[in-house]
């Protein structure tokens, strides 16, 4: 007769329970976020359970053994995620048989076995993507004039749609061709065969955040072609060009900083939790796991929801690995999101967080990776008129589900001029007043994605003028927070307030 299995303390449950919601009957949110296809098998993202000094190596080997064994070749095969993760394509019924280990039951010895290898199983949600005058409201341009914070041996990654690396904004300063980053471009897609590589950029919205974040319009007037909205008679925005000053150029908040594109949404401006973990890791291999920094910050102009119940206020594993790359050294700029406007069960991304809407309204509407608690999470403010407009009304609001105070800083975000590219640029042609016609490649744009892109450029320009702080990105933040203005707000909505460059390099 077999001895029963002794039993330690009771877990909770290792599967998250929207793992197993039904598409047909889930709230709208859920089901938008839950990837299926025609078998009902969802992407899910299953946390490996590793001690300490336990190899994570060998760990995956022991899963994917166990895998096999219970479900044969039935679902596709696994693929590892970062350290601790492994990317599956599962049913309901195959998710719980897995987390049995093929038992009928969970007392039994290949149950428990299951239990020692896997400590979560999550959902791989869809995550979605969220300078002129601009520059003169968070004081870059005085801080370039005084301190010469350029951005110069800085090294920033952007993590979005790819960067157009034929845009003239990014060829004046070799934003993207310089020898400390010109082999670090990855495209991290799930079909990097058709996307054309990190340097093509279809969507657009990767080379307009980009361009906020370094980079400098040409010196030659006929190469910058600007669109910029007005209203028609019929209160309608339609698209002008728009001519800047004699002399004056459109420029990155630090200009002379070096980007890396790391492509990780597709052609449609989506993508999947898996994919932001494998390019958060793959900064933290190019960085030594933080003993060579290569990659001094990265910029997120993207988020999903979280449901309450998988207690994901700041524990999910995006935010999770995110914490983990800040803590080898990197600052880590993410956008709030842009569900502040109506309830958390109004719109794609805002839907996620579900029933919450009823709770919280307008408020805890931050997306993550927003709310991990090292995360630099960004509201947006108008672009040159902060303190009389004050938040954006369709910023994402704090605070975190667990209590904490999100964002933690505002900076302009309201139809932000920037380089164009792909489907952002797409049908907008120009008659200027000098004859020339052609594709607008520079537009206005609006969303805490540009006000996170703010943020990043002003901290990449702070490092190349006060280098000692490479590689301290808590300090980084205190000093940002600390040097915020108060915009008269509530800590909710503009967190410690907007950003101040040139107060934050005056304090130290």
């Amino acid at each position: 007769m077999t001895s029963p299995v002794p039993r330690g303390p009771k877990r909770p449950s290792v599967i998250s329970p929207m793992v197993l919601a039904d598409p047909q009957t889930a709230p709208p949110g859920e089901a938008n976020a839950l990837v299926t296809d025609d078998d009902d098998r969802r992407m899910v993202l299953i946390e490996l359970l590793i001690g300490a000094g336990i190899d994570p190596d060998n760990v995956r080997e022991q899963f994917l053994h166990m895998f096999h064994r219970v479900l044969h070749n039935e679902p596709p095969t696994p693929k590892p995620v970062g350290r601790h993760y492994v990317r599956c394509q599962l049913t309901p019924d195959e998710i719980q048989r897995l987390v049995r280990g093929g038992s009928k039951s969970t007392g039994t010895k290949s149950a428990q076995e299951a239990l020692q290898l896997i400590r979560r199983v999550w959902p791989d949600l869809v995550v979605e993507a969220h300078l002129d005058r601009s520059v003169t409201t968070i004081k870059a341009d005085a801080a370039i004039r005084t301190y010469g914070s350029g951005g110069a041996g800085v090294v920033w990654a952007v993590l979005d749609s790819g960067i157009d690396a034929n845009h003239p904004h990014f060829a004046v300063n070799g934003t993207l061709t310089a020898d400390s980053v010109k082999s670090l471009h990855r495209d991290f897609t799930l079909s990097p065969e058709s996307s054309k590589g990190p340097l093509v950029d279809i969507y657009g919205h990767g080379t307009h955040v980009a361009g906020i974040i370094a980079g400098q319009s040409p010196a030659d007037p006929k190469l910058v072609r600007i669109a910029s909205t007005q209203p028609t008679a019929e209160g309608l925005p339609e698209w002008v060009p728009r001519v800047l000053p004699q002399g004056s150029r459109l420029s990155g908040v630090a200009p002379h900083a070096n980007l890396v594109s790391l492509k990780v949404l597709d052609d449609d401006g989506k993508t999947l939790t898996s994919v932001l973990i494998d390019a958060l890791n793959y900064v933290r291999e190019i960085n030594s796991y933080g003993t060579d920094l290569q990659i001094h910050g990265v910029n997120l102009s993207l988020g999903c929801g979280w449901m309450p119940r998988d207690y994901a206020a700041g524990q999910s594993p995006l935010c999770r690995e995110l914490d983990l790359l800040t803590g080898a050294g990197v600052v880590c700029v993410v956008s709030a999101g842009n569900l502040g406007a109506g309830t958390a069960a109004a719109g794609v991304g805002a839907a996620i967080l579900g029933t919450t809407a009823d709770v919280y309204g307008q408020l805890s509407t931050i997306t993550d990776p927003g709310n991990a608690a090292t995360a630099i999470t960004v509201g947006s403010v108008h672009r040159y008129r902060p303190h009389t407009s004050g938040v954006t009304f369709d910023s994402s609001k704090g605070p975190t589900l667990d209590g904490r105070r999100k964002p933690d800083l505002v900076a302009p975000g309201e139809r932000i001029t920037s380089a164009a590219t792909g489907l952002m640029a797409s049908g907008i042609d120009l008659l200027k007043d000098d004859g020339t016609e052609g594709a607008a490649n520079y537009i206005e744009d609006s969303g805490t994605s540009m006000a996170a892109a703010h943020v990043s450029g002003a901290i990449a320009a702070f490092l190349s003028a006060r280098t000692e702080f490479v590689g301290k990105p808590h300090e980084v933040k205190e000093i940002f927070l600390k040097a915020a203005v108060d915009l008269g707000r509530h800590e909710f909505f503009q967190g410690a307030g907007l950003i101040d460059l040139m107060r934050a390099l005056s304090n130290t």
